[in-house]
């Protein structure tokens, strides 16, 4: 990769670093479809006391079969979980226990190092498709970013419910999508001369 790519890449993390900001911050694109957890006291001493101290992601209703349950038995839980649905809360739960150290310095820096290197590696696929014209350049970044964000997007909205009011935000928001991000190494790359950050 040469050093215009790399500088390219490097061009285009800084933008998508401050993109995040201005979504997170100035616009509702950082609130959207995301809502606090009525009378959370309750419901986190619930957690603590049936989940304690085992970290992960939860889903509900769950199968309530053991890990050595037979075909059968988890043919038959499954057919009871998906009559819970009907009638109980569903939903998926990422959980901590207490005691999760949070830095905000280190996760600044874990993001905008995540950013950085999905840019450069957004401009050497960019290279190496040879598009040249600004528009070319441009329609791949953006479908790029598109087929990336969209993939996992309907399975989302069937298995789990995803409510739809996160979906804005999903396309939209520099820390989950990479099509509305990259206008600078579109600008940049390929074999024409646009050296402008548009």
């Amino acid at each position: 990769m040469s050093t215009r790519f790399l500088f390219t890449g490097i061009l285009g993390g800084i933008v998508m670093f401050i993109w995040s900001f201005i979504g997170h911050d100035l616009l509702p694109l950082g609130k959207a479809g995301v809502h606090e957890i009525p009378n959370e006291d309750a419901v986190a001493s619930a957690l603590q006391s049936n989940i304690g101290d085992q970290a992960g992601f939860y889903h509900f209703p769950g199968l309530g079969v053991g890990p050595d349950a037979t075909i059968q038995q988890k043919e038959e839980a499954m057919k009871k979980a998906m009559e819970k649905f009907a009638t109980a809360p569903s939903g998926i739960l990422i959980y901590h226990p207490a005691g999760r150290a949070f830095s905000f310095a280190k996760a600044l820096g874990i993001e905008f190092a995540t950013e950085l290197v999905e840019a450069i590696l957004l401009v050497f696929l960019l290279a190496q498709s040879g598009i040249g014209s600004f528009a070319g350049r441009v329609g791949f970044i953006f479908i790029g970013g598109l087929v990336a964000r969209h993939c996992n997007q309907h399975s989302l909205l069937e298995l789990v419910r995803f409510p739809y009011g996160l979906y804005p935000r999903q396309y939209a928001d520099p820390d989950r999508g990479l099509s509305l991000r990259r206008p600078c190494g579109s600008a940049d790359v390929g074999t024409t001369n646009d050296s402008t950050c548009a």
